[in-house]
């Protein structure tokens, strides 16, 4: 399927591995020009002069901080005023924390990472894309958010307050082509998952291949996703043929979650 997207311009976050990178590439062989963001400046340069040299589009790496402000307005610069896609990926890993051990102070920084952060690059973005009648905007969440993990209480509301600010704003934007859609990954075989599943067995006194065997047990589809699964349905719901589809807090986890909604 042509998804419609060739010559449009996109920035995506996180992008110099993981899902974040497998997103870049799948919009890049939509032939989509490509602003990638992440902290690390040598593997964010050999992702991008990867992606130049396999479709042929331009890919702009932007080594900066997502979480940080300057760093937001270092990667909307060098976009310019074209950007046709967002996709909002924090890419900061954590770990599980008692609630009654969540300072102020670590309540504010997840806030910052999974809420403020994308809804300050949403703000930026959206006037123009309503303005040129296109528009599409992905952030990247967790399976999770549709049932909350023990530990995780920081990470949950924050990634659920933007869940809501995304459906609410949204409504004020459909009119114009523009969609805001949140994508929910499960267990996908990327470098920080295999960190947190290492990080799952120290503390559970147990072996990383028992916490593997156990992941891919009790999911349906037995196994861990392939990264380019999820750049693929980020880059449909970024098409013009999904133009009609918003607000959603789309799962893909194998069949993990068993809730109908």
């Amino acid at each position: 399927m042509d998804l419609g997207l060739k010559g449009r311009r996109a920035i995506v976050t996180a992008a110099s591995r993981g899902l974040g990178l497998a997103t870049a590439r799948s919009l890049a062989r939509e032939g989509v020009s490509v602003v990638m963001n992440a902290r690390s400046e040598g593997p964010l340069g050999e992702a991008a002069q990867a992606i130049r040299d396999e479709f042929g589009v331009d890919a702009i790496p932007v080594a900066a901080d997502f979480n940080d402000k300057q760093g937001r307005a270092a990667i909307l610069d060098a976009a310019g005023r074209s950007t046709d896609i967002l996709v909002n990926n924090p890419g900061v890993r954590q770990v599980p924390t008692p609630y009654d051990e969540i300072s102020a102070e670590d309540w504010r920084y997840w806030l910052e990472v999974h809420f403020l952060s994308s809804v300050e690059m949403m703000q930026a973005v959206a006037p123009g894309m309503k303005a040129q009648g296109f528009g599409r905007i992905v952030n990247m969440s967790v399976s999770f958010i549709k049932f909350p993990q023990v530990g995780f209480a920081h990470s949950h509301a924050a990634r659920l307050a933007l869940s809501g600010a995304s459906a609410a704003m949204v409504r004020e934007l459909i009119g114009h082509n523009v969609t805001i859609n949140t994508v929910c990954p499960g267990l996908f075989d990327t470098d920080a998952l295999h960190t947190n599943l290492h990080g799952h067995a120290k503390r559970g006194n147990t072996t990383y291949e028992a916490i593997v065997q156990d992941r891919k047990d009790n999911c349906p589809a037995g196994r861990f996703a392939d990264p380019s699964e999820c750049g693929d349905l980020i880059a449909y719901l970024c098409s013009a043929q999904a133009g009609f589809m918003s607000g959603q807090n789309i799962v893909n986890d194998g069949g993990v979650y068993q809730g109908l909604f």
